[in-house]
């Protein structure tokens, strides 16, 4: 019998097995910068991102060992993103999924190295798949434009200037969420679709746009009434920090209204792919009931 849990233990058993591979493999020097890699890499997190990416390559019928490195390249990317966000020049914060950031055990300058760090590797995996042909290509490309100066990038230096300017527009709310979350969480979904030949590639691609809106509304909501025992981060940060939110701009009970909508837009774009997607189904419902 289904079970969203142990499908998605499954999932991460599996990604798990390779990142292990990744700690064997990888011997930084100096010992500092290897040990601030890895500590932000084995600080835990949900792995919701290369779940995502492995349960639409399954959708798709693209095997586990094809996907395996893109999803290793996807949580690098996205831990070097959460190291750089925490330093005091970004959002200050001391804390990340319990545990003290990686700029409050190594100093800021070896945090910004383990980032960059991560981001290389990360490239540098894409970068080796390439040799197998134009759709690794094509993927590669897609993962590296969702992280760039036209993607994540993008979007954190817009929070960074609304935060800093308070300017408070809607569209510029947009901008940053589909592009600082929105992103990554999309390349998670289409590029599976790439790697399949183009299979559901828009369906995918505007899911994984979609899911990341509303995974950052539910983010929203729970820095306005979370606790740090459940969201292992300090809560109130957005609103001290004058960040330009889903929830600052139109506040709590609108967020959730909206989180509805993006819910039911989410399971509609499902609704037009052929297969079992049940577990993206699950996986929606959990972004947006979470807690933490």
């Amino acid at each position: 019998m289904y079970s969203y849990k142990e499908k998605y233990g499954e999932y991460l058993s599996l990604f798990n097995a390779r990142l292990e591979k990744f700690y064997a493999d990888t011997r930084c020097e100096p010992r500092v910068l290897d040990e601030s890699i890895k500590y932000s890499l084995k600080s835990g997190g949900k792995r919701f991102r290369p779940v995502l990416m492995l349960a639409s390559a399954e959708l798709l019928g693209v095997e586990a060992g094809v996907i395996e490195d893109y999803a290793l390249a996807l949580e690098l990317i996205h831990t070097y993103s959460l190291i750089h966000d925490d330093l005091p020049e970004m959002d200050n914060d001391d804390y990340r999924r319990g545990k003290p950031s990686n700029h409050k055990v190594y100093g800021a300058g070896n945090a910004v190295l383990a980032g960059d760090g991560l981001l290389n590797t990360a490239y540098y995996l894409l970068f080796e798949r390439c040799a197998d042909g134009k759709q690794h290509v094509d993927a590669a490309k897609f993962m590296c434009g969702c992280a760039g100066v036209t993607g994540m990038i993008a979007g954190q230096s817009a929070d960074l200037y609304c935060a800093e300017s308070g300017e408070r527009d809607a569209d510029m709310l947009d901008f940053i969420v589909k592009n600082k979350t929105g992103r990554l969480i999309s390349a998670a979904a289409a590029v599976p679709a790439i790697l399949s030949g183009g299979k559901y590639f828009l369906e995918l691609k505007q899911f994984g746009e979609d899911l990341g809106r509303l995974f950052q509304l539910t983010d929203d909501v729970l820095d306005e009434e979370g606790k740090f025992e459940e969201l292992g981060k300090t809560a109130g940060k957005d609103r001290e920090e004058n960040k330009l939110t889903y929830v600052t701009f139109y506040g709590v009970e609108q967020c959730r209204v909206f989180a509805d909508i993006l819910l039911s837009k989410c399971l509609g774009l499902l609704d037009g792919i052929d297969g079992d997607t049940s577990f993206l189904r699950d996986m929606v419902n959990f972004v947006r009931y979470r807690e933490g």
